[in-house]
């Protein structure tokens, strides 16, 4: 049986952006070794599109960036399976299967049928899924920004958590790992 996992950066006033602060290189790195361990993700139809951009070869047009991490990344995402809720897209992209109006019987025969982690990304989506008893943990990357706005990392109230790790990654990011208590 999958696990369920929302893991996503959030500022230290609580809200996800995802164009807002970037990975540093260790904390890039870790992402890439995380995503290549992966069983698959499941996206909400904002993020989805925003991640669609690693299908593309666009990252190549970064004058002066390090290229190498950016295609391991794209290639690890590339691979997984990708599983997409969304009501208003007609189609997905390769790897990605699209869920719509019975999201829910979906993701619990996903999570029956699959094994290992499975990510799953936006805060929304995640609401979702969280009250309907469907999330394992919740991984929060901490970083050290200030937005004042945005979208929250829980878009609403969530079950009691109890706290299982916590841990440095790279330049300036601390992951607390969370189960529902």
């Amino acid at each position: 049986m999958a696990k369920l996992v929302v893991g996503m950066n959030m500022s230290l006033d609580g809200y996800v952006d995802h164009d807002r602060f970037e990975p540093g290189p260790a904390l890039f790195q870790h992402f890439i070794e995380q995503t290549r361990s992966l069983a698959g993700s499941i996206y909400g139809r904002g993020l989805y599109e925003l991640m669609q951009y690693w299908d593309a070869d666009d990252f190549e047009l970064h004058a002066g960036a390090d290229l190498e991490p950016l295609r391991a990344f794209a290639d690890a995402w590339r691979r997984q399976p990708k599983w997409v809720v969304s009501r208003s897209l007609e189609s997905v992209g390769p790897n990605a299967t699209l869920l719509r109006e019975n999201f829910a019987e979906d993701i619990r025969r996903i999570k029956s049928e699959v094994e290992g982690r499975i990510d799953v990304g936006g805060p929304v989506l995640a609401a979702s899924l969280a009250k309907l008893g469907l999330i394992d943990e919740y991984q929060i990357y901490l970083r050290p920004y200030v937005l004042g706005k945005g979208r929250p990392y829980f878009t609403e109230a969530q079950p009691p958590l109890r706290l299982i790790s916590n841990e440095r990654v790279g330049e300036d990011a601390v992951c607390l790992t969370y189960a529902p208590a």
